[in-house]
């Protein structure tokens, strides 16, 4: 059934540049909702895309009953979307995916068992993922990393498919942050959260949206966003620096009046590694703190973090 006003699970998809992917993705999907006894419907939103991502949702959705298409003015990025799929969904449970079918909708129902248990908030690990070693690798050691920093425990930060109690939605609408990693936003609001095994796969289709710098710029979102461990450490950092150039100073000192001046002037090349080195904390200490700074200038501007093209319902 998606012809009741207020469905009890909205499925939430960002997409962009997507085409090589909506076919399939969107018929997987809806086989999988039809197995459900509960009442749904289908957000898809489109991040901007290029190619020929929104016109092909467009003869999906005239094919299909329950399905909803926003089209944002331009791409603002996968969490601003998902933020503009929630204003626009309407589910008792809120469940987001990937449209590059690495997190299978078969995988759907374990998710609605979980909210039938009671938990507000569902987060999920992938097992035997289809990355790269490199790639899994590097998600183990942020995974520990953040979740060592942050004191927020999951142990998957990178996995789309998750799922949110309307009271969990309505927590992230209402408190809207720059930036904002949305499954660690969640934990804020979720009373009792949990997480789930869930498979993964490779892509279907096209190239994935990540570099590496992205990755970075999304990893530093989640570091500067949750936690203030960078600003204490690199007042520590500071700290040990300016004691160590203390010592140095003394050392030097003392050595120049034990072999004399002509020492000093053959380490005149040591005191620049050293002032370079100086130097160098210092600059990623400004990065830093120009880090924490940006976020507050932005968030005080008050700026939506998405602007609606288009919203078609069907």
């Amino acid at each position: 059934m998606t012809s009741a006003p207020s469905p009890e699970i909205s499925i939430v998809i960002p997409m962009y540049n997507e085409e090589a992917n909506v076919r399939q993705f969107c018929s997987r999907l809806f086989e999988t909702m039809a197995t459900l006894s509960e009442t749904w419907e289908v957000v898809c939103v489109d991040d901007g895309s290029s190619d020929r991502t929104l016109e092909l949702l467009r003869k999906e959705q005239a094919a299909r009953q329950g399905m909803t298409v926003v089209a944002l003015a331009r791409n603002f990025g996968q969490h601003a979307a998902i933020m503009a799929g929630f204003a626009q969904s309407h589910g008792r449970w809120v469940i987001t995916l990937d449209a590059d079918l690495q997190n299978p909708p078969e995988e759907i129902p374990k998710l609605v068992n979980a909210f039938q248990a009671g938990h507000d908030l569902v987060g999920t690990v992938r097992i035997e993922r289809q990355d790269t070693r490199f790639r899994k690798w590097a998600s183990r050691l942020n995974n520990r990393l953040i979740t060592r920093i942050s004191g927020i425990s999951l142990q998957d930060f990178g996995c789309m498919l998750r799922g949110y109690s309307r009271e969990v939605v309505n927590g992230i609408l209402a408190n809207p942050e720059y930036r904002a990693f949305l499954p660690a936003l969640a934990t804020f609001f979720a009373r009792n959260p949990v997480e789930i095994p869930v498979s993964h796969e490779e892509r279907a289709g096209g190239a994935s949206k990540y570099s590496l710098l992205k990755l970075f710029s999304l990893q530093l979102d989640l570091l500067t966003g949750f936690s203030l461990w960078p600003l204490r450490a690199m007042f520590f950092m500071g700290t040990g620096v300016a004691c160590l150039g203390f010592l140095l100073g003394l050392l030097i000192l003392a050595l120049r009046l034990y072999y004399g001046p002509g020492w000093a002037a053959e380490g005149v090349f040591t005191l620049f590694a050293l002032l370079f080195c100086f130097i160098g904390a210092q600059f990623f200490a400004f990065g830093l703190l120009g880090e924490y700074i940006g976020r507050i200038f932005q968030s005080v501007r008050k700026r939506p973090p998405y602007i609606l093209g288009d919203v078609l319902r069907k």
